[in-house]
């Protein structure tokens, strides 16, 4: 007798990586991950909630305490070495301490791997604005796939949200859920636009100091804040037809 495999769960702890885990499955985990789907649509974002969403209070030091003394050291000593290595320095004692606590140390290898890539672009170049020379790519990359997204019909926020809430793409065929996941998805992409805007004129210019202040505070406060403008935009219309489709059922 043959045994119909069960499907992945996205909360499995197998690795992302197992071949068993469905590319659907690897998108809701990296979402989750990412804070995307800490809030479900049709809950009311609390403050613990944007909170969970960017990582808790440890994950938030983790990622501003190394921007913070890149910041902090540049300007005392205006010496490239000590102001990239130092925050590099942080980031492998963040995750020596997590796996020391036997946390999870995906994330913050990650960080680690981005913060060692800026060090060694802005070493080898001699350069301390080119620290910031990867985030940009980042942040332009970005832009692009919203923008992209955007052209094709298939808005990326749309998409993640269809995977988190088991809808597929059932959003497609429902008009008041696509504007709000197109108008969703244009809100991210300016907050691309308005990061590139603000600091590539200051790369340029080789405005250092400035420029890692302006990245730390574009950063994770305007992420959270947009997580949680996305979420209430998302739970106007899945709350809705929630309720519609439980009034009909009534009166069926």
């Amino acid at each position: 007798m043959s045994v119909t495999p069960e499907r992945p769960d996205p909360s499995d702890p197998a690795p992302l990586d197992d071949p068993r885990v469905s590319l659907a499955a690897q998108l809701q985990a990296a979402a989750r991950r990412a804070g995307i789907g800490q809030v479900a649509p049709g809950e009311v974002p609390t403050a613990a909630a944007l909170l969970t969403a960017i990582g808790g209070v440890r994950g938030l030091v983790e990622s501003i305490v190394p921007g913070l003394g890149f910041v902090v050291v540049y300007t005392i000593t205006r010496d490239v070495v000590p102001s990239v290595l130092i925050p590099l320095v942080l980031a492998v004692a963040f995750v020596v301490a997590r796996a020391v606590q036997r946390g999870p140390v995906a994330q913050a290898l990650a960080g680690v791997f981005g913060i060692a890539l800026s060090a060694g672009i802005a070493l080898l170049s001699g350069r301390a604005e080119n620290n910031f020379v990867p985030g940009l790519i980042i942040n332009a990359a970005s832009l692009l796939a919203m923008l992209v997204s955007i052209a094709v019909r298939w808005p990326l926020i749309g998409v993640v949200v269809g995977l988190l809430t088991n809808d597929g793409t059932g959003w497609r065929a429902d008009r008041a859920k696509r504007r709000v996941l197109v108008l969703a998805t244009w809100l991210w992409a300016g907050l691309f636009a308005a990061r590139l805007a603000a600091q590539v004129p200051l790369f340029l210019a080789g405005d250092v100091a400035l420029l890692g202040t302006l990245k730390l505070v574009m950063g994770v406060p305007l992420y959270a804040g947009l997580l949680w403008v996305t979420w209430l935009l998302v739970r106007t219309v899945y709350r809705g037809r929630d309720a519609a489709d439980d009034a009909r059922g009534r009166t069926s």
